[in-house]
């Protein structure tokens, strides 16, 4: 157990995590009731829709959207069974194959953005004016941008 951890330290820590999954639980709900896929189908469907040619190599898509190889495989694997993606065999490597945003794709990815960015608003950006919004963005870029966390 570390002794250099102040308690004011460890409590915002404690409501930050309870704070993401807060939010994230809420997000999800509002997706569901609206019938729509969870939210890591929309990760999938952003990352595609941002990229070069709305495709990705799979270890790619899964650094992009912060998830392990093998539970990318399965959520690659229920997107193409809904139509919402497909694989492309890559040319160069054989073995390696692309994941590529559909029509139904970006319908799906603009559809879930309705109600994912209410949420935000709604369960978010409410409760903080523009000096509060650059004060977490400067703080998050300092934690994200440090050499430990990015395994530099």
């Amino acid at each position: 157990m570390s002794i250099n951890l102040s308690k004011a330290h460890n409590l915002a820590w404690r409501k930050f995590l309870t704070a993401h999954v807060l939010l994230i639980e809420r997000i999800e709900r509002d997706l569901a009731q609206a019938d729509l896929p969870p939210l890591s189908w929309y990760d999938v469907l952003f990352a595609l829709s941002e990229a070069p040619e709305q495709k990705l190599r799979l270890h790619e898509l899964a650094q992009s959207v912060l998830l392990t190889r093998s539970n990318l495989t399965r959520l690659v694997d229920r997107l193409e069974v809904a139509g919402l993606i497909h694989r492309e065999k890559c040319s160069s490597d054989r073995r390696g194959a692309f994941a590529v945003m559909t029509e139904e794709g970006y319908k799906m990815c603009d559809q879930m953005w309705v109600i994912y960015s209410q949420g935000i608003e709604k369960y978010f950006a409410c409760h903080l004016d523009v000096s509060e919004v650059k004060f977490l963005i400067k703080i998050l870029d300092k934690i994200t941008r440090t050499p430990d966390i990015l395994n530099i």
